[in-house]
């Protein structure tokens, strides 16, 4: 299993391809393939056929996988998709912003 720098749930701005700039939560990772899946972002087209009598297929939008690496975790504070370090709270590991040491 690979160590990932994004988790679910956090937000994160696209740095490279059709989708540049947009911001949006990650609502999947996969660690395995190196890929994260982000709300709103990379929207495909997927062709479903009816699989139960009375249920309608249909052309039907889904986000597409990104690579982790196409992808920054968003610090508010600076307004952009930034490096991220780990600092020690007490006994916990918090990832902070690498320029500004916003809490992520």
């Amino acid at each position: 299993m690979k160590k990932m720098h994004i988790k679910t749930g956090d937000t994160v701005v696209v740095l490279s391809g059709d989708d540049k700039g947009q911001k949006g939560e990650v609502i999947a990772v996969a660690p395995a393939e190196g890929k994260v899946l982000v709300k709103g972002v990379n929207m495909i087209h997927k062709h479903v056929k009816p699989r139960k009598q009375g249920e309608t297929g249909g052309i039907i939008d889904a986000e597409g996988a990104l690579y982790a690496s196409k992808v920054a975790l968003f610090c508010a504070a600076c307004g952009k998709g930034v490096r991220t370090k780990v600092q020690m709270d007490g006994d916990k590991k918090v990832r902070v912003c690498a320029k500004c040491g916003a809490k992520l």
